[in-house]
């Protein structure tokens, strides 16, 4: 029986947070709206309203790394931060994601579609957040196709 999991993913950011919703059952994810934060720190009623109108079954937040996958000091730690924080607040499992190119990919996406005016940074964050779950599912369906031994 297939899972039809809602799922809720975000681009975290200093200043904006992108946030995307997808289904498990379709292997899609869509774009919702950039979400602002200060230092990291997002309008924690903005969030609330989004979780109430999707009623996410996960939340999947992208995990910011260099290059080799390793940890950024700043940036690593608040986005983790930011996990424990949307976890506890509304009771929901939350995973952590590589995100590693998920920006560069954005913008590439966006301007192929639109061009330079396609490039607003609400776009580019909440097409990172897409690319974030949409990458996330995959791992996810490469897991359960794994044979075990």
């Amino acid at each position: 029986m297939a899972i039809s999991r809602t799922i809720m993913a975000f681009d975290f950011g200093t200043k904006n947070i992108g946030s995307a919703i997808g289904q498990e059952i379709t292997q899609t994810a869509s774009p919702l709206r950039a979400l602002k934060a200060d230092d990291g720190v997002p309008n924690w009623y903005d969030i609330k309203k989004q979780i109430t109108e999707w009623k996410p079954d996960l939340l999947i937040v992208g995990l910011p790394t260099d290059l080799n996958g390793k940890n950024l000091r700043n940036i690593t730690q608040k986005a983790k931060k930011f996990a424990k924080h949307i976890q506890s607040r509304y009771c929901l499992s939350v995973e952590l994601h590589d995100e590693r190119f998920s920006t560069s990919e954005a913008r590439s996406s966006l301007f192929d579609i639109g061009g330079y005016k396609a490039l607003s940074k609400d776009s580019i964050d909440c097409r990172s957040a897409v690319i974030i779950l949409e990458s996330w599912l995959k791992s996810q369906k490469k897991m359960k196709n794994m044979p075990i031994f």
